[in-house]
């Protein structure tokens, strides 16, 4: 096993890796750039090195100087958690050149799985269900116009190298795809440096379903059940849950082993999620793959009692899974919640600034994966979340009953938050039953008391907003800014490029 491994990330997954580390007595390394000097994960490491300015491109996601303090530090290994570099195949492939081990798969593997035409491609030779769509980007608007008509529309076009909600359309009839594939094209190649679009059919009612993997360098592989992570916000998630509250046990071996062979076809290893799209139907079509850990690990951990960090250490080390298929059981019901620095009651505007008080919720089956404390001082940098607060329970009731009382006790002063949003969410009778769509939260959203829905525009204006705020307010005592503010009309769009990592 290792003895140093270097945590190239921060806030509450950066303490996630250290807490685990530290439980395998393994020493950890801290990066942080200037705005993270004070921050938790640089606290609880066992060294911590300055990497440059708070701009994420000009400290965390410079390749050269995470492998520098690596080398300075002599750590052994890199886990790059989740977001910034994590599946970056140049930077596995760095760690690989410099001699250090990438706690995550191959090079070779992410970069496969992370264009989603190439794994498309990978996943349809071993028969893994498709949405019916293009294996290869579409040239031109007339051949749009043909694969859609042939396939039916409605259909959504969607950039090759996509994520985050970026590169997606969509596009109801004929005389909508000119204007579509223009404006996907151009957000894609804005966004990821890549003007790639193919075409998917449209899948009525969908629901968000990943299968999680984890595989080691030996040939063994087993899936550890599903995630419902079909609540969603401007195609991100805010609301997961283990197991999903439609799949049963048939359909969820049948998941999982065409998860299973998405990892044969991308010759993977590591922990993984093979992510699906489910019709009204529960006929299920592959998505794409996430070649890292995801945010919403934790939940899958509580119901199988499988610390998926530490196994990804082991697989990383070189070792064998330590269980088999048929030694896995899930026991109960997990669901969490996404704790972001925002106001939920003024379009979702992003909070940043000091925490004067924080308490957080415990008792049983509550557990708080935060990477804040009282009186930090949340930046406008980074995507804001706070914490992921999970409940677990013997029946989705009781967890949803425990998430209840937990948000109760959740307090937190000096910003707002998005606990309100949850606790009327748990409430909502579609939600409780779990009949509900990725169009939940939109429609949920109209109709809220007093509430408003927030256009693509407005958001900007709020990021806009929240970053003169920050500027305003950087040179009031007790702020632990520790340099001084950099241009407010950068920063907000630095954080708009940021809530997508």
């Amino acid at each position: 096993m290792f003895n140093k491994v270097l945590v190239a990330n921060r806030g509450e997954i950066a303490v996630r890796v250290i807490r685990a580390c530290r439980e395998m007595g393994i020493r950890t390394v801290a990066v942080y750039s200037d705005a993270d000097r004070g921050a938790l994960h640089v606290r609880m490491a066992d060294e911590a090195f300055p990497i440059g300015p708070a701009a994420s491109r000009e400290s965390y996601l410079v390749i050269e100087k995470i492998i520098g303090v690596a080398r300075t530090a002599q750590a052994e290994a890199i886990h790059p958690g989740y977001g910034f570099l994590a599946e970056n195949a140049a930077f596995a492939r760095a760690c690989e050149d410099a001699g250090i081990t990438f706690i995550g798969p191959s090079a070779a593997s992410i970069s496969l799985m992370g264009s989603k035409v190439e794994s498309r491609r990978a996943a349809s030779k071993f028969e893994v269900p498709m949405v019916p769509g293009t294996l290869d980007p579409v040239e031109s608007e007339d051949e749009a116009c043909r694969i859609a008509k042939s396939i039916g529309y409605p259909i959504m076009l969607k950039a090759s190298a996509g994520g985050g909600g970026k590169g997606l359309r969509f596009v109801r009839n004929e005389g909508e795809m000119e204007s579509a594939l223009r404006n996907t094209r151009s957000e894609a190649l804005g966004a990821f440096g890549d003007s790639a679009v193919y075409i998917e059919k449209f899948v009525e009612e969908p629901r968000h379903i990943e299968i999680q993997v984890l595989a080691d360098r030996h040939g063994n592989a087993i899936y550890l059940g599903e995630r419902e992570c079909t609540i969603q916000r401007r195609h991100q998630k805010v609301i997961e849950e283990c197991p999903s509250p439609v799949v049963n046990a048939e359909l969820r071996r049948q998941m999982g082993e065409a998860a299973i062979q998405v990892v044969r076809a991308a010759d993977y290893h590591n922990a993984g999620t093979v992510e699906f799209l489910v019709d009204r139907n529960l006929r299920f079509y592959f998505l794409e793959m996430n070649t890292r850990l995801q945010v919403e690990h934790p939940i899958t951990e509580m119901v199988t009692g499988i610390d998926l960090v530490k196994q990804q250490l082991r697989v990383a080390a070189g070792h064998k899974l330590e269980m088999a298929q048929e030694d896995l059981t899930m026991r109960g019901s997990a669901i969490e919640c996404r704790v972001y620095a925002e106001d939920p009651d003024n379009n979702f505007f992003p909070s940043p600034g000091r925490i004067t008080l924080l308490r957080t919720p415990s008792g049983p089956g509550i557990r708080d994966d935060g990477g804040v404390y009282e009186g930090w001082t949340v930046p406008i940098d980074y995507d804001p979340l706070i914490s992921k607060l999970v409940a677990w329970g013997s029946t989705r009731d009781e967890a949803i009953h425990r998430m209840q009382r937990a948000l109760q006790e959740y307090q937190v002063e000096g910003i707002q938050t998005n606990i309100s949003f949850f606790m009327e969410i748990l409430q909502d009778a579609d939600f409780r039953k779990g009949t509900f769509d990725t169009g939940f939260i939109d429609r949920w959203l109209k109709t809220r008391t007093g509430a408003t829905t927030v256009s693509e525009t407005d958001h900007d204006l709020a990021l806009l907003a929240a970053a003169l705020h920050h500027a305003d307010r950087s040179a009031l005592p007790g702020d632990s800014v520790t340099s001084p503010a950099a241009n407010p009309w950068k920063e907000a769009g630095r954080l708009g490029a940021m809530r997508n990592r």
